[in-house]
């Protein structure tokens, strides 16, 4: 489970965004202050960091400053500043991504699930992902039902690596579409409904039972 530390004063944004991520499976911690967000980052250990920049006892920019002298966390800044110095100033600083304030929670999940992937396969802290009978070799890019390897695209194997981290999740064809192409989904594109049957079409030339269920109005899931 990947551990998240929001640093955000505003105790409504800090439990919206804390409740939010949890039904996303994240362990979520909160910090209301730059000093209280330092004191748990030096005794706890976090994947990423949400930061706003406006805190009490010690600046956004600070802490940031802290965290890059002894981590490469990812960390995603929320700031209501747009300027365009803001921004190149922070990302200069060591900040990973930006989001002006006030920010959609969808779009703050997208770039949650961007960064911990990046910095995932950056440090190359798993090697391969297992469910049943499929693996998921994440360093030569290979799926194997039953140590038989399948031959995916790009993009379906992109879906197959969300499905693995996250067995028996039931993902939206949104969050599908944001994983694997890293843009916004437009609404009725049927191109997941696609590359879930290609899929499905493929693992079905090894093994007759099936892996990807559809949950009707909400979307896809391994069993």
């Amino acid at each position: 489970m990947k551990k998240i530390l929001i640093v955000e004063d505003d105790s409504n944004i800090n439990e919206m965004i804390s409740v939010d991520l949890s039904k996303e499976g994240y362990s979520c911690v909160s910090a209301f202050s730059g000093t209280e967000a330092k004191l748990l980052l030096e005794n706890q250990r976090f994947d990423l960091i949400i930061l706003d920049l406006m805190l009490p006892g010690m600046t956004g920019e600070t802490f940031l400053g802290e965290v890059r002298k002894a981590s490469k966390i990812p960390v995603i800044v929320l700031s209501a500043k747009d300027e365009l110095d803001t921004k190149v100033d922070l990302l200069t600083l060591g900040a990973d991504d930006y989001m002006t304030k006030p920010f959609e929670l969808k779009e703050l999940k997208a770039r949650v699930m961007v960064q911990l992937r990046n910095s995932g396969e950056g440090r190359g802290q798993k090697i391969s992902l297992q469910y049943k009978d499929l693996r998921l070799d994440m360093e030569k890019k290979q799926l194997f039902v039953s140590e038989k390897p399948v031959a995916l695209t790009a993009r379906e194997y992109r879906i197959m690596e969300l499905f693995l981290k996250y067995p028996q999740k039931v993902f939206s064809k949104n969050e599908l579409y944001k994983y694997a192409w890293e843009e916004y989904y437009m609404g009725e594109d049927k191109t997941v409904n696609v590359h879930i049957s290609n899929i499905r079409g493929k693992m079905k030339k090894i093994s007759k039972r099936e892996y990807i269920e559809t949950v009707w109005g909400l979307g896809f899931r391994l069993i």
